[in-house]
């Protein structure tokens, strides 16, 4: 991690915005492309082109060595799924995708997982659950709160649901770098954690699995998977720390609709 997410200035906090403005329209761009026969290199290109078109670059591209602009993790894959011209969507599968890009130097970062077609029962409510994971949340993410107090809630909502919280992968800090400290773990800790203020940009994403939490890396050295081949489920989003509620900076004016409770 770089050094610890610090409270922006007004003017980072405005290219924040503009950076995952941008991310947003890339995310609706791909929810449209998803349909089976669709290949995850399809979905790369797509992205990759609409990044650079609309002003940006994309971060994850050759970040520490990865070799794509997004990540494409179908099924039993957690993240870092790398996109191919041989993995083809199948009726029936999901599929997270996680991208982010770069903007007058600031990082914006966000993640969905979505169904190809029709998906069985199991796998909508795993998707639904992970993402209400995030709003529940967000509930916390208030100036004044600790971290905990964000990570007990993602972590008790999915444990009382039944399903695996992911303990080995965590959220983080985001602005100038992609990565930064503090880590915002999925669960419950035995520490309070910082102490949330006005100004501070979190990239906050639930890992959520129908089975156990454990988890491997596959041989290409990026792809996790869960350890059981149970299916995963992702959702992440760029947030800012106000003076109220939180501000979600990946979510459509849409998005944020179905949630005026939290947003």
């Amino acid at each position: 991690m770089a050094s610890e997410v610090r409270p922006g200035t007004e003017y980072e906090i405005s290219l924040m915005r503009e950076s995952n403005y941008r991310l947003q329209k890339v995310f609706a761009a791909l929810e449209d492309m998803i349909e089976p026969g669709v290949s995850t290199w399809e979905l790369n290109c797509a992205a990759d082109q609409i990044i650079r078109d609309l002003g940006g670059v994309p971060n994850f591209f050759n970040y520490e060595g990865y070799p794509a602009s997004i990540c494409t993790s179908l099924n039993e894959q957690v993240v870092h799924g790398i996109p191919d011209s041989k993995t083809v969507l199948q009726e029936g599968d999901i599929i997270s995708i996680d991208a982010g890009l770069i903007y007058d130097g600031f990082h914006s970062d966000a993640a969905r997982t979505w169904a190809v077609g029709r998906i069985s029962g199991d796998a909508r409510r795993l998707i639904d659950v992970t993402e209400q994971c995030f709003f529940e949340g967000m509930k916390f993410a208030l100036a004044g709160n600790h971290l905990n107090d964000v990570s007990s809630a993602i972590g008790d909502y999915a444990e009382q649901a039944g399903f695996g919280v992911v303990r080995e992968l965590c959220g983080h800090g985001i602005g100038a770098a992609m990565h930064q400290d503090p880590m915002i773990m999925n669960f419950r800790q035995n520490e309070p954690g910082i102490v949330l203020e006005p100004g501070m940009t979190l990239a906050v994403e639930p890992m959520i699995t129908a089975g156990g939490p454990n988890i491997r890396w596959l041989d290409d050295g990026w792809t996790v998977v869960t350890l059981d081949r149970s299916l995963a489920a992702h959702y992440e989003n760029t947030i800012l720390i106000t003076d109220g509620r939180p501000e979600v900076l990946t979510m459509t004016e849409e998005e944020k609709a179905r949630h005026p409770e939290v947003i």
